[in-house]
């Protein structure tokens, strides 16, 4: 048997750091939607109760590292099950991107397992052994958009933003979330305004909402990397509405009302960043998951 499913990647509406936890997590606040720029996971039934993993890019890890191997992992341990699971993970989602392109193939290995194994589990089930895999997992369990608190844990469910275009730009280095959160002074940090956020939502609020894009390490992530900040004033340039970075970076998204501005955008980025990609924002009614039991997609 095989089972197949899509993991899309997230960008952060808004990003807020509060203070470091005893845990030695930080608390945050995040305001986070999904896009359709997705990995595909497919899962095939093993009967020697062995995990494996397969990976389309090679630097990616496909042992106990990759988080789709350890969603895997979990549920064997935890709910004692016999058989075993190839995972073939299909990258589309660039990595160490900011996009959760990591926490979403667990999500979707999660959610594909849950079927494939007849768990029988609910998605507040899954999404609370999400959280034990990394921070961002519970929230692409859910999908659609939602607030984010804890450390990214406690998940509450938003409406969605107003239809609009996305266009991504990943700039060709790595940024290490480690670092950033270390250079980050909370105390003299931008913070952002979330509830004016989650309000611009209610309401359906355009130009609210491009107001307020916000990321309180977006400011310690352009020290490091400057070019993170050349592709950000480019974007807007090129007539992106609003414009902002994405977790920890690097990856940036720009926020776009009218089609005919898309092609210029991705253009003109086009010209000095190889990871670009124009994309729309997935409505929380559209299903993430389109497959059989043959694995079509």
């Amino acid at each position: 048997m095989k089972y197949s499913i899509k993991a899309p990647a997230k960008i952060n509406l808004s990003l807020d750091v509060l203070k470091k936890r005893d845990d030695g997590y930080h608390e945050v606040e995040m305001i986070m939607t999904m896009v359709d720029l997705a990995d595909r996971i497919d899962l095939s039934m093993r009967n020697d109760g062995r995990i494996s993993v397969d990976v389309s890019e090679g630097f990616v890890p496909s042992d106990e590292r990759n988080f789709a191997y350890q969603a895997a992992a979990l549920l064997k341990k935890r709910f004692n099950v016999g058989h075993g699971v190839h995972i073939y993970i299909t990258k589309r989602i660039p990595v160490a991107a900011g996009l959760a392109g990591g926490s979403s193939d667990a999500a979707a290995t999660l959610k594909g397992l849950n079927e494939l194994w007849k768990l029988g589990l609910t998605i507040d089930e899954l999404a609370e052994l999400g959280a034990e895999i990394g921070s961002d997992v519970s929230f692409c369990v859910y999908g659609g958009t939602a607030l984010a608190t804890g450390r990214g844990e406690r998940i509450e469910t938003l409406p969605d933003p107003p239809p609009m275009w996305v266009v991504l730009a990943k700039p060709p280095i790595g940024v290490s979330t480690k670092d950033v959160y270390g250079g980050l002074n909370i105390k003299t940090a931008r913070h952002a305004k979330t509830a004016q956020m989650i309000d611009a939502l209610h309401r359906q609020d355009s130009e609210a909402v491009f107001s307020l894009l916000h990321n309180t390490l977006e400011d310690v992530t352009l020290k490091i990397h400057p070019e993170v900040g050349h592709i950000k004033e480019q974007m807007k340039r090129f007539g992106a509405n609003a414009v902002l970075m994405s977790g920890s970076g690097p990856t940036v998204f720009g926020l776009v009302e009218k089609e005919s501005r898309v092609n210029r955008i991705y253009n003109g980025l086009r010209g000095f960043c190889d990871d670009v990609y124009a994309v729309r924002l997935i409505r929380s009614s559209e299903t993430c998951l389109n497959t059989d039991e043959n694995g079509m997609l």
